[in-house]
């Protein structure tokens, strides 16, 4: 097994979360996006939109990290990501989607606003994805009401779609310190014990 990723791909951590909670040997393969070798002829022929993750399982070529994740958890359902019920599993496919557009995408737009020098940065957009992450965490703080994880009492792909950015809200300037969130709060403590997210460095870095 072959995942082509590149180490800060907050998508292709959601995989390698995924694969450690399995505890599955897989070989990395780096492939360097800022070197644009994601847009190369040999890349596409993997993945046409020319993006990572993608993974390769004794010949089957996967690509786009929910896809991926749901083959693993399909293939390989011994920890089982998802719940039984069918109401709760589209409950969480509903959450890893939310995390994947609405959440992680302006969490990587004001990470790259951030690692700009100060005079060059655009403070109307930091605030507006500040505001954005504010918005989804008090949509989560409810959505934790009396529970673990967002699958109910078991780690599910919805905890695992939100993992890599949540972790991250403190240099994000994204504080949950002095709020009200404090089942968030508790459900971040959680994620961050599990030793399949420690093993991303990425996110404990």
């Amino acid at each position: 097994m072959q995942l082509y990723d590149h180490p800060d791909c907050p998508y292709g951590m959601k995989v390698r979360i995924v694969l450690a909670e399995k505890d599955m040997d897989y070989e990395m393969v780096t492939v360097d996006v800022h070197a644009g070798q994601h847009r190369q002829a040999e890349f596409l022929k993997l993945n046409p939109f020319g993006r990572v993750p993608v993974l390769v399982d004794e010949g089957c070529v996967i690509y786009d990290s929910t896809v991926i994740n749901e083959y693993l958890d399909d293939e390989y359902p011994e920890p089982s990501l998802r719940p039984a019920d069918s109401d709760e599993r589209a409950r969480v496919r509903l959450l890893e989607d939310y995390a994947d557009t609405a959440f992680t995408l302006p969490a990587m737009a004001l990470q790259n606003e951030l690692v700009k020098t100060p005079t060059a940065r655009d403070e109307g957009r930091i605030k507006a994805a500040r505001d954005v992450l504010t918005k989804t965490l008090e949509m989560l703080n409810r959505e934790l009401e009396g529970k673990e994880y967002l699958g109910g009492e078991s780690f599910s792909l919805a905890d695992v779609a939100f993992a890599p950015m949540v972790l991250q809200l403190e240099k994000l300037g994204v504080h949950l310190d002095g709020t009200n969130l404090k089942n968030v709060k508790m459900w971040v403590q959680r994620l961050a014990g599990r030793a399949s997210v420690a093993v991303v460095p990425r996110l404990v870095a």
